[in-house]
């Protein structure tokens, strides 16, 4: 080999390396991007729900597990058992690991998964049953 093809050899993997460097820090910078929109639409859904003045109430006043207790079986234990394991109602073991406090007070009020009826308890009330969901 020549002087020459050497010095195009080293050339070109010089040249393949700082190409490779850039792809890594193109893809670093994309994927950063990508968390970052989605770090930020989750928060921006999260600043929406809180928003809304019940739910900000309710969130604010703190709860009384017993009460919540009371409540829970007065309104909610014939379909979801007194312990909330699940009748006719689903299972509320555990609920608070697969649902935030929002999510659960949008739950309660919304009455969109039938046959649960739609209920709107004052923040008080909702407060003490929101305590007792996470107890379960």
């Amino acid at each position: 080999m020549t002087q020459n093809t050497i010095d195009r050899q080293s050339l070109s993997k010089s040249a393949i390396d700082r190409q490779d460097n850039r792809l890594i820090v193109q893809f670093a910078l994309a994927a950063t991007t990508v968390l970052l929109c989605v770090v930020l639409v989750i928060w921006g859904i999260h600043r929406v729900e809180i928003s809304d003045p019940y739910v900000h109430d309710v969130l604010d006043t703190a709860g009384n597990l017993d009460r919540g207790q009371q409540l829970f079986w007065q309104n909610c234990a014939t379909c979801h058992g007194l312990k909330g394991t699940g009748e006719v109602g689903p299972d509320l073991q555990h609920v608070s690991e697969r649902k935030s406090q929002v999510a659960l007070i949008k739950q309660v009020i919304s009455g969109k998964t039938p046959p649960m009826p739609q209920f709107q308890p004052n923040t008080q009330d909702m407060a003490d049953l929101l305590v007792f969901l996470e107890s379960l």
